[in-house]
């Protein structure tokens, strides 16, 4: 058979012109290899930046018009500055310019010294009457580390059940365990999945990574008895038996092997929200309701009118009425008109699940967590939801972002999402980035942000093409690091990046410089420059979540007795031979397994009152996390208790049930919320934590920490 012919590389001139918008022509998947885009991608990558490079006149054309409007331009349509620095773009304004700076305080300024941090507006005029006006951002040159270290849990919710939930983990069951984890444990965060509002529709995507919107999260999540309004419906009895219904569901997953059904659960919990929604609010709750709808605005008007639509005309608004995916057209106001008392109730799902966010975040600093929940926002959001059609002047259509070809996965990936225009954002003062993470710290003490590489560039698919044809998108860092930092200074929070697996040069340092912190998962530090043996506690980076696994990853007691190799090769996803694999994953458990033993952090091996071998395995990986210099260290609620299965396996979909499996003992016997409160195996991993018997070494935690 004869081998593919390799795509057509781009021209000089269509180099040139990618080049000018930000479109790579070229990546690299090792130091030492360079592969270059096809033309066919970069093409239609420009395309849907709106710019026409179909023809090699149309590349001259746009290359043209490229040229002269850089060289014409006097300001980028968004400037970035830091406190105490002067913008950078200003430098390059012909002499005599006079500037008037429109503050987002409500003064007016003829200069860029001193400015307070928000997002201004500029206006640059010549000497010669040329006239400019941009967006000035003004971040804090980066946010404040962390008071002292800390420690804390790392759970997905909808696996924490507890004995009031239905049928999987809420928001009261979030602030039950922040409220718990901060005086016993003397936690200081608890960090959570994604809780944005999921596509609706049956089966729902159970991942919490491809929301409908990131702007708002999901009621799903809502505790129905903690709303106020329950203690008023007009048929308790009605009430009443939605309560038993949940009671079934939620010990069918707890005791007869079920999986979490969350289509089951929303329909229970929408029927009793329903009966909470006829329920008058009161005049105190009236105000608080009006002073959200006021305070959210259009957004929250489009989430609620996209949901109400949805009921009617499906969950994928491309398939609506053409008049209808306009979200400013006068027939999407007329149906909004026509359908006010459903946009009513989902602004008021949007509400509720506000207040119990903010409720639980309430709760663990009460329990004097220094930071509290810790949130997740996913990297981007399904083509079909809210957001795609509330926002889609931002998105670049017949595109999804995803990741090129690398040694572990050689096709590529696609995870189905379109990426935002960085032409777009730049243009708007990247409003719609700083309204999302506005909203998100509403209720967030720390935020983490997947894929944090994405502030930079992001891997654009064209649709209908595989992964393979794809080719980077370039944001502009400073403008979106800018963003950040202001919105989370405003909040009083920290950042965290998800920064695990091929990051670009230059990345890491520019994220710490502005203060966000990294992730650091154990398996992974290795001296991968050097020896490529088990990188040693000190020389771990500072400025990081450090922790032991994740929810993409194996147990630690999977990890560490091999049975994730053998879970793999059950579902036929090994990609070598199964002995090859067993002797690869024992070598690298007996590589950790063997400097935990020289750093003396093995304490018990079972007998004695010590803790099993395995137990005191985990307990042993921990104290290795305390001896790094991690200014956060975080544990996997899951390793608490012994469970082995990951909550997801990559690269499966229906063969292994992702985000669906409660959290389980080493026997796979479910665990609630209050048995987690009494097990004396967390409690003792805890201690270690907590440097109980002065086991922390010379990082102990606590040193100004919780």
């Amino acid at each position: 058979m004869t081998a593919p012919r390799p795509a057509d590389p781009p021209s000089e001139d269509l180099s040139r012109l990618a080049a000018l918008h930000g479109v790579a022509t070229s990546y690299s998947p090792s130091p030492d290899r360079s592969v270059a885009a096809s033309a066919t991608a970069v093409t239609l990558t420009l395309a849907a930046l709106g710019v026409d490079a179909s023809t090699p006149g149309a590349v001259r054309a746009a290359l043209a018009a490229r040229e002269g409007e850089l060289g014409e331009r006097l300001l980028p349509p968004t400037v970035v500055g830091w406190s105490g620095s002067p913008p950078a773009a200003l430098a390059a304004l012909p002499g005599g310019t006079r500037l008037r700076i429109d503050t987002e305080q409500g003064e007016s300024r003829a200069s860029a010294d001193g400015l307070p941090p928000g997002v201004h507006r500029l206006t640059a005029t010549t000497p010669d009457g040329r006239t400019a006006t941009a967006h000035l951002i003004v971040a804090p040159p980066r946010l404040p580390a962390p008071a002292g270290r800390s420690y804390g849990l790392l759970v997905q919710l909808y696996s924490l059940l507890s004995r009031r939930s239905w049928g999987m983990g809420d928001l009261g069951d979030l602030a039950e365990l922040a409220g718990w984890a901060g005086r016993s444990l003397g936690a200081g965060f608890v960090q959570v999945n994604p809780l944005h509002a999921a596509v609706p529709g049956a089966p729902t995507d159970p991942s919490p990574y491809r929301p409908s919107s990131r702007r708002f999260p999901d009621p799903v999540h809502l505790r129905v008895e903690d709303v106020p309004e329950a203690a008023y419906v007009e048929d308790p009895e009605r009430l009443r038996a939605l309560l038993e219904r949940s009671g079934r569901l939620r010990e069918a997953v707890l005791h007869q092997g079920a999986l979490i059904d969350r289509d089951a659960v929303w329909e229970l919990k929408r029927e009793a929200l329903e009966l909470l929604g006829e329920v008058p609010l009161g005049p105190g709750r009236r105000a608080a309701y009006c002073d959200f709808l006021a305070g959210q605005g259009q957004a929250l008007e489009d989430h609620a009118t996209w949901c109400a639509l949805a009921e009617v005309h499906g969950s994928d608004w491309h398939r609506w009425p053409t008049g209808l995916r306009d979200p400013r057209s006068a027939e999407t106001a007329q149906a909004r008109n026509g359908l006010m008392d459903r946009v009513d109730f989902w602004s008021r799902l949007a509400w509720l699940t506000d207040t119990q966010l903010t409720a639980a975040q309430r709760a663990g600093r009460e329990a004097g967590m220094p930071v509290g929940i810790v949130h997740d926002l996913a990297v981007g959001v399904h083509p079909g939801g809210a957001d795609a059609w509330a926002q889609q002047e931002y998105f670049a259509a017949g595109m999804s972002v995803g990741a090129p070809p690398d040694a572990f996965n050689a096709r590529g990936q696609d995870w189905g999402l379109p990426p935002w225009r960085p032409d777009r954002l730049a243009a708007s003062g990247y409003a719609p980035f700083r309204e999302l993470l506005r909203a998100l710290f509403r209720y967030a003490g720390a935020l983490r942000i997947d894929h944090v590489m994405g502030l930079f560039r992001l891997w654009w698919v064209p649709q209908g093409h595989p992964p393979t044809e794809g080719t980077y998108v370039r944001y502009d860092a400073e403008a979106m690091l800018a963003v950040l930092v202001l919105e989370a200074s405003r909040a009083g929070a920290l950042v965290i990046g998800e920064d695990l697996g091929t990051v670009e040069p230059g990345v890491r340092e520019a994220l710490r410089e502005r203060g966000v912190l990294g992730t650091s998962v154990l398996w992974f530090e290795r001296d991968w420059d050097g020896d490529g043996r088990p990188l040693p506690p000190d020389g771990w980076r500072a400025d990081c979540l450090a922790t032991a696994t994740t929810h993409d990853l194996p147990s630690t007691a999977a990890r560490l007795t091999g049975e994730h190799v053998e879970l793999r090769d059950s579902l036929g996803l090994l990609t070598r031979p199964l002995e090859e694999e067993r002797a690869e994953a024992a070598a690298d458990a007996g590589e950790w397994l063997s400097l935990l033993s020289r750093l003396g952090l093995l304490h018990g091996t079972g007998g004695g009152g010590d803790p099993s071998s395995e137990e005191a395995e985990i307990q042993a990986v921990h104290r290795f996390l305390l001896r790094t210099p991690a200014r956060m260290v975080g544990v996997w609620l899951p390793d608490g208790v012994g469970d082995r299965r990951p909550q997801n396996l990559p690269g499966t979909w229906d063969q292994y049930p992702n985000w669906r499996l409660p959290i389980a003992d080493a026997q796979g016997r479910p665990v609630t919320l209050e048995d987690l409160a009494a097990s004396p195996r967390l409690h003792a991993l805890m201690g270690v934590l907590r440097g109980d018997g002065h086991e922390a070494g010379e990082h102990e935690v606590g040193e100004g920490g919780p």
